[in-house]
């Protein structure tokens, strides 16, 4: 049987693959830029989500399809590439699914797309989205993502969609979630108040796995496993890699300064801002995302983060090492 994978050369897709082919599954993925060295037997097709034509031909002969490729960006610079990804992408693969009629799409979207209800602290899929509020570019880019793959299931498609929270595991830390890494591992000396969501890599391949192999469709399920402060994040990677941890906190006050600064220096020099609007107000919120539905779904247990941090911080130090 076989199934195909966008995305294959992040984060996801690189733990994935290796536990499709596992299972003994043929797998077929696509990529951009250099082929990806993953173990085992897989079909390489370089493409892109924004080309129908290419999607026709890649889900030919395939049973499931885990779409795991998308754009995860704060920058002001992205909003429409965001949109083209996010969306016109999603709507891309679910009309390539619907046309070969038997297929099960896997959507990998976020806990971004969860709607966040005034005085509500722990969030779960049946937080309704309010349109009326504001939203950043990539939190309304997943959004509107997952409706078209609702309107896939309405014409008939079985789907399942995911939401993971910030996804651990080591990657290229010059991309996604695994920046946070490198950010400590430079002993870079601020951090802000507020925390986040994580969830490990591996559960969320399990998740997938169990979920797209399933009789369940037409459902979404929220990938979390603990929350954490930023200051609890960065001392915990701190002490795995052996450096210092951020020591200064900024003030909200200070980081609504920061990005209006980064914002002006960027539109004179064309660079990219390190700090933005979205990132500097998403710190400050406080929001658990529950897990329940997912682990009565399928009975998964999802690792302790600081387990997951020593996994990570190991392996990058490896990588790192060996470079």
């Amino acid at each position: 049987m076989t199934v195909f994978v966008t995305g294959g050369s992040g984060l996801i897709g690189s733990f994935l693959i290796p536990a499709l082919l596992g299972q003994g599954y043929s797998v077929k993925a696509s990529y951009r830029g250099q082929v990806p060295q993953v173990a085992g037997q897989v079909q390489w097709l370089e493409g892109d989500v924004l080309d129908p034509v290419f999607l026709r031909g890649a889900l030919k002969d395939v049973a499931y399809v885990f779409h795991c490729a998308g754009l995860v960006s704060y920058a002001p610079q992205d909003r429409e590439l965001l949109k083209q990804v996010n969306i016109e992408g999603v709507a891309n693969i679910v009309n390539a699914c619907l046309e070969h009629g038997h297929i099960k799409l896997c959507h990998v979207s976020s806990i971004a797309a969860i709607g966040r209800p005034k005085g509500v602290k722990v969030l779960s899929e049946k937080d309704k989205w309010d349109i009326a509020e504001e939203h950043s570019a990539y939190a309304s880019s997943k959004y509107f993502g997952e409706l078209e793959v609702w309107r896939g299931v309405a014409e008939g498609l079985k789907a399942v969609v995911v939401n993971p929270s910030v996804i651990l595991g080591p990657a290229d830390w010059h991309r996604s979630s695994t920046q946070l890494f490198k950010y400590v591992y430079n002993e870079n000396p601020f951090y802000t108040e507020g925390g986040a969501n994580f969830v490990d890599v591996r559960d969320v391949v399990e998740a997938m796995l169990q979920l797209t192999f399933s009789d369940i469709s037409g459902e979404k399920f929220i990938l979390n496993a603990e929350q954490l402060s930023y200051k609890e994040f960065f001392e915990a990677v701190a002490h795995s890699f052996g450096k210092k941890a951020p020591g200064f906190k900024v003030p909200p006050a200070l980081a609504e300064v920061v990005w209006r600064l980064e914002h002006v220096r960027t539109w004179f020099t064309g660079g990219r801002p390190l700090i933005t609007k979205d990132t500097a107000r998403i710190t400050g919120k406080q929001h658990f995302f529950s897990n329940d539905k997912v682990r009565k779904a399928t009975g998964i247990s999802f690792r302790p983060v600081y387990d997951s941090l020593e996994w990570v911080c190991r392996e990058l130090k490896t990588t790192a090492q060996s470079n």
